[in-house]
């Protein structure tokens, strides 16, 4: 990459940030624009597991089975999930700081309404804008960072420490969120609110100014069929479990999604200046990056959602209970931060990644052995440790191997791309575990069905999907660079 291409449509300011980083060292301008970019992400992390503590909570004021707390949680996925990818790329098009800026506000004003309204559906609803609010600031604010600090170990460290705050801030929301539903569930969604405008007051300083992209025109069909293919597919597997699998309405949702997605990537092959390249999934790890964090983020999301049902439901734990029963995960992925980027240098991304994934599945499999009496030394507490540890070590790993050799000007595809794969896969592993809690709900006889015993046998299922999810994505991992790279490829097509 030659400097011109570097500093191409930047301002002088981001020209500076960039010569300070070609350096390995940076300005104090790009130090608070790495923590502005940090605090979004972090907030991003934690209103997602926040809000997932406070679900039983939810559930109790406001009347809600677990199929609808399901859309508590898919509501929030079905916006971010579907809007991902051409968020990223309308960063890389209409200009980063624009649209992360307006996106945050939109966030915190939602944030705000979510916390005062009363009914459910006005309630998904402000969940569904905060996920579409999120799709623009989570890429965009990759992108910026992979723009402003150089390919190597400057952009390694700086990626590292963005990532470990999503995982931290996920991590930390479980605790935080226990906290706040003490008070009351509204907490966890009001906090946001002070956070995100001091992020957008920081960001007015600090986030460089840049132009659009000028290297390619606007294609304005292909964005609108990824738009309405995504949208339509998330919000398939995501009501899939409330409708049936095999219902007419899911197959025809799974049909009509195809069909738009299959319009999206022949007007992809037609168009001079593509949303998205394909080829980009040919390049580097790009195509195992994704798989790996669908293994990744689909196993923990749904393995939050059934833990924060048992700790609460079956062993009756109040929320600041459980909190404090999960802080040691937040602590092991925050205390990690500063040397993440150190051992993705010294050891590489894909051996990390694949021991991220081991401590997951180890993690999974331990709890298991859970009844109705636990010790929580014995019991919970590994697996607690080792998906602190398998976070820690995957999460960064996985987005600093997505994004590597990729230019500058589809840094926001790269990012939209990982980050669409961690959502989407979150959905659909998450529906599919709430489609076998329902079943197994049902079938057990009405005079036990509330026993503790009756309502851990129904969540089993789901804590065996976690596992084989997680362990699915180490064999790709672990798999030799062409024999990987050929699965990868293969999953790729079949999807």
């Amino acid at each position: 990459m030659t400097a011109t291409e570097l500093t191409a449509g930047r301002s002088a300011q981001d020209s500076a940030a960039a010569d300070s980083t070609l350096n390995n060292k940076w300005s104090a301008t790009q130090i608070m624009l790495l923590i502005v970019l940090c605090t979004v992400l972090a907030l991003d992390g934690l209103d997602v597991s926040m809000v997932g503590v406070a679900l039983p909570s939810m559930g109790r004021e406001l009347g809600l089975s677990t199929e609808s707390l399901q859309w508590i949680v898919s509501g929030y996925v079905l916006g971010y999930g579907s809007l991902l990818l051409l968020g990223g790329r309308m960063a890389d098009l209409l200009g980063r700081r624009k649209i992360f800026l307006i996106a945050l506000s939109v966030f915190a004003v939602a944030s705000l309404l979510g916390g005062l309204v009363n009914d459910p559906t006005l309630l998904i609803a402000t969940r569904f804008i905060k996920g579409l609010a999120a799709a623009f600031t989570a890429p965009t604010g990759f992108s910026i960072i992979t723009t402003n600090f150089a390919e190597g170990k400057p952009r390694n460290r700086a990626i590292s420490i963005y990532s470990t705050f999503g995982a931290s801030g996920f991590s930390l929301g479980l605790v935080l969120g226990g906290l706040m539903t003490t008070l009351s569930w509204r907490w966890t969604f009001l906090i946001a609110v002070p956070i995100a405008v001091v992020a957008v007051l920081l960001g007015l300083k600090y986030i460089p100014k840049d132009k659009p992209s000028t290297e390619g025109g606007h294609d304005i069909g292909g964005a609108i069929t990824l738009a309405l293919g995504m949208l339509g597919l998330v919000y398939t597997l995501v009501s899939a479990p409330e409708v049936g699998w095999g219902s007419p309405r899911t197959i025809i949702g799974f049909i009509v999604s195809a069909l738009i997605l299959g319009a999206f990537g022949l007007i992809e092959t037609k168009v001079r200046h593509p949303l998205i390249r394909f080829g980009i999934l040919r390049q580097g790890w790009v195509a195992r990056a994704n798989l790996s964090i669908i293994g990744l983020f689909g196993s923990y999301l749904s393995f939050q959602f059934i833990l924060t049902m048992y700790l609460q439901n079956v062993l009756g734990w109040s929320p600041l209970g459980m909190a404090l029963a999960l802080l040691p995960t937040g602590l092991i992925v925050v205390a990690s931060s500063p040397f993440a980027s150190k051992l993705i240098d010294r050891i590489g991304a894909t051996r990390l990644i694949v021991a991220g994934l081991i401590a997951l599945t180890l993690g999974y499999v331990l709890f298991l052995r859970v009844g109705t009496s636990p010790s929580y030394a014995a019991d919970i507490l590994p697996s607690v440790i080792l998906l602190g540890i398998g976070f820690a070590l995957g999460f960064p790993s996985i987005n600093v191997q997505a994004t590597a050799g990729i230019h500058d000007d589809e840094q926001g595809l790269a990012a939209g791309l990982i980050q669409t794969s961690g959502q989407v896969g979150a959905a659909l592993v998450l529906a599919v575990t709430t489609a076998l809690v329902t079943g197994s709900h049902s079938a057990s006889s009405a005079s036990s069905a509330s026993s503790p015993a009756a309502m851990l046998d129904t969540f089993r299922p789901g804590l065996i999907l976690s596992a084989a999810v997680a362990l699915a994505a180490l064999l790709i991992a672990a798999a030799p660079r062409r024999r990987a790279k050929a699965l990868a490829q293969k999953a790729v097509v079949e999807v």
